[in-house]
């Protein structure tokens, strides 16, 4: 894929569908085209948050430990955005994320995130509503399993 492709792909992603097409290309040129074969993990769930992650192509798996073993609370699939929690709050990684099968990312690294969010406000916005939109969706999973449904 070339950088214009790149470009292309990320204007598509409605965290950076409003940015200049010079600041995605910038983006795409200091991000790291990373492949992974089927099963190979991203990051473990407890690991440094040195990087986010944007899906360019194939799906992965997003799995918590728990006492039972690793449970998948999500798939993720080309323009999905992961790993910018543990960034974002400086916190260690909150999942898990394996291909499942040959999947293509950018990488994109803590500090260049962070000057995309200095240098377009707009980003900010757009993860607030992403990171709200998943909170929404684990609050209603967690009100099923309480009250004894299917999650």
């Amino acid at each position: 894929m070339s950088l214009n492709e790149e470009v292309d792909l990320l204007r598509k992603i409605p965290l950076f569908a409003k940015i200049d097409p010079s600041k995605l290309k910038l983006l795409a040129f200091t991000s790291e085209r990373l492949n992974y074969a089927d099963d190979q993990i991203l990051f473990h769930q407890g690991d440094t948050g040195d990087a986010a992650y944007i899906i360019i192509n194939g799906f992965a798996s997003v799995l918590i430990d728990t006492p039972g073993g690793q449970v998948e609370v999500a798939q993720l699939g080309k323009g999905d955005v992961v790993g910018e929690i543990a960034i974002l709050c400086d916190v260690p990684r909150t999942a898990t994320v394996q291909a499942k099968e040959s999947l293509v990312t950018l990488k994109i690294s803590k500090d260049t995130f962070f000057k995309l969010v200095n240098d377009v406000p707009q980003i900010a916005v757009e993860i607030m509503r992403e990171l709200a939109s998943r909170l929404e969706s684990t609050n209603t999973k967690l009100r099923e399993a309480l009250s004894g449904g299917t999650v």
